[in-house]
This record gives structure tokens, sequence and C-alpha cells, in this order.
């Protein structure tokens, strides 16, 4: 094909283990997924989940025992930070049953939703889409994926996030306030999931700004764990 420049190449994820690299087609997230930090933000824990979503090339696959490096965005004062499991996607999926949800799933890793706050907040005051405070560059760092097949399917274990060596967020994904087949099954009515589609999962309490200098380790039990380094502005 002759393209009028030369065309980006695909967005890859490392599989744990492995030299081989999952490929990225979409990235949706859910909000507000862990009661406190519901909470925190003014929710209320009986609604359904909703959903927003992610560019792929706000990805950033860090592969230990590597530090990713992102820089401080532009346009923001309050850049967060919200740990998360992602839920790596294998098979297609459309109107899941929860019964039927995991046998789509393709593994397993730690991501970091990255939030500019205070442009997120200006856009709920306006009621607008609120997606400039959720993709941006360097909006996702990601941990190596662990397929199911060792993992075996997760719904327990410790998710935390230390920031400079001090810990901010602390949680189970057993808090979750719906599983991972729930929220497959809903995001299901509205998407098409393929191979290929990432899911951030949401975030337990303890989210925080962090700023150039700031160190953010986390992880899941028994994923590998991710570090992130906060860089000063670019521009």
């Amino acid at each position: 094909m002759n393209t009028v420049f030369p065309a980006p190449q695909p967005i890859t994820v490392p599989v744990a283990g492995s030299d081989a690299a999952f490929p990225v087609r979409h990235v949706y997230c859910v909000g507000r997924n862990y009661a406190e930090h519901t909470k925190e933000m003014g929710g209320d824990t009986k609604e359904p989940p909703f959903f927003f979503t992610k560019f792929p090339d706000a990805l950033v696959p860090v592969a230990p025992p590597g530090v990713a490096e992102i820089a401080y965005p532009l346009a923001t004062k309050s850049l967060h930070h919200e740990i998360e499991l992602v839920v790596a996607i294998g098979e297609h999926g459309v109107r899941l049953a929860p019964e039927n949800a995991n046998k789509i799933i393709w593994g397993y890793g730690v991501g970091i939703d990255m939030t500019r706050r205070d442009l997120q907040g200006q856009m709920k005051e306006k009621r607008w889409p609120w997606d400039i405070g959720k993709s941006f560059a360097q909006a996702a760092p990601i941990s190596p994926l662990h397929p199911v097949s060792r993992t075996g399917h997760l719904s327990k274990g410790s998710i935390w996030l230390d920031v400079n060596g001090e810990r901010r967020q602390q949680g189970d994904l057993a808090d979750m306030i719906w599983d991972v087949p729930h929220m497959l099954h809903f995001l299901s009515q509205y998407y098409e999931l393929m191979p290929g589609d990432l899911v951030f999962t949401g975030t337990p309490a303890g989210v925080a700004a962090v700023g150039p200098g700031d160190r953010l380790h986390g992880g899941v039990d028994g994923l590998t764990t991710l570090s992130v380094t906060i860089t000063p502005a670019r521009w």
C-alpha cells in the first residue's frame, strides 16, 4: 500500500515469560468499580457500571526491571494515579451472559489509569464528554500480560500502589462492585468485544496527585509489578 507517510507501528504489550506480544485493538475502562473509591469521588455504589475509552497509543508497556518514564502531560495541574487490574480479551464476545464471560479472557496485567483530574472535573461540570481527562499521551502504563492458562481467573487478591515508597492505594480484587464476568457482561451489551481488546477494571480508594520526580510502583497479586517515574513536562 502506498501511504502518504509511514504508517504507525502496531500497538503491542509484552507477554510475561515469552518473546510474544499481545496486539492491541481497543482500550475500554470501567469507572468507579470499588466502593470506597466511588465514595471518594462522590458517586453512588448502586449505579450500574459505566465505561470510557483510551486511545491504544496512550499505552506505555513496561517490562521489568525497566521503569517507564512518562512526561507530565499538557494542560493539567492535577495528574492523578489509578492502579487497576487489566483484562486482555482473546475471543469474540457480544451480549455475554456473566457465566460465559470468562471464556473470552486471554490474560491479565496491571495498569495505571493516569487522569488529568482538573480537566475531567471541568468537563463534568459542563456535562461534556471527559475523554480529555482520561485519554492523552502516556496515559496508560501497563505491565506485561500473563495468560489465563497460567494464572487462572482472578477474582481476589491484593491490588496496591506506592508513591515514593509510601502506600497510596490498597485494596482487594474481591472489593470490586462488579466482578470481571459481570463487567464484561455489561460492556458486551454496548460493544462487540474482539481479540486484542483491553479492559481496565477500576481502582481502589486513595487516588491522588503526582508530579515530576515522583516514582509509582504498583501491582496485583500473582502478576508482574509496574514501575513508573514522572518526568518534567516536555512543553
